[in-house]
């Protein structure tokens, strides 16, 4: 039977997450298995590059199905997306070798954190900006991005109550681009990432630009290694999964 990856983009607003849960709650995974076994006519295992939250968008998750099928990739994306609602889609499709994993073998990915950054709250980015009404200082938070880069213990930005015990990574690109009265956006690459570790990243990004802690401080943030001396996990809906690269 082929493995095929898909790429999935989704507004995951309305959506528990990607990962399946007992509960039965709507999830992304949960939604693409079900559009799998209507077309294979058998339940169909769908595995994830990542487990984004509740609340958190992708314009590139990757996921891997093993399913027995005479579609070609082409077709099954027209296939999947006929099946699919219209909060999530199949972008790109294709026959990948056998026993691919997309989450063992991703060499790195990109996020990025989205703010609307103006008095006034914004109708048409409601879903997918995090609302900051007082104007931030953007070049503090630019100075402040820059201490993160390279290979760093982020264990200060690791959600509470998380059994990762190594919290080492690297990020390769951490850029903040925007003005204050517009769009604000953070984007950050690297080899792997912690549970809310870009949304803690943000919060903290928010309170240096709010004025409430000094950029230079981020070193020692991240020699503390302790969750409670960096900022809140800021709201799921600014964040998107952009890319994942292999």
């Amino acid at each position: 039977m082929p493995t095929f990856r898909l790429t999935l983009e989704y507004d995951g607003t309305d959506f528990a997450g990607w990962q399946s849960q007992a509960q039965g709650e709507r999830t992304v995974q949960a939604t693409l298995a079900a559009a799998l076994a209507e077309i294979a006519g058998a339940p169909v295992r769908v595995t994830g590059a990542g487990r984004t939250d509740a609340g958190v968008h992708a314009e590139g998750q990757v996921a891997a199905a093993v399913l027995e099928t005479r579609l070609d990739a082409g077709t099954l994306l027209r296939a999947l997306n006929a099946h699919l609602p219209r909060d999530v889609a199949v972008v790109d499709c294709a026959v990948a070798q056998d026993g691919f994993d997309p989450r063992r073998e991703a060499r790195s990915k990109l996020y990025r954190y989205a703010i609307w950054n103006a008095p006034v709250a914004s109708p048409l980015r409601r879903r997918g900006f995090h609302h900051v009404p007082a104007p931030l200082d953007v070049a503090a938070m630019k100075e402040a991005v820059a201490h993160l880069l390279g290979r760093r213990d982020f264990a200060s930005f690791q959600a509470a109550g998380s059994s990762v015990t190594d919290t080492v990574r690297t990020l390769t690109r951490v850029e903040l681009t925007g003005a204050a009265g517009a769009e604000v956006v953070l984007a950050v690459e690297g080899d792997g990432f912690l549970r809310h570790m870009v949304r803690n990243v943000a919060g903290t990004l928010l309170e240096v630009g709010a004025g409430r802690r000094p950029p230079g401080s981020i070193p020692e943030l991240l020699a503390a290694q302790d969750r409670t001396r960096a900022g809140p996990t800021a709201p799921a809906r600014g964040l998107t999964l952009v890319r994942v690269d292999y």
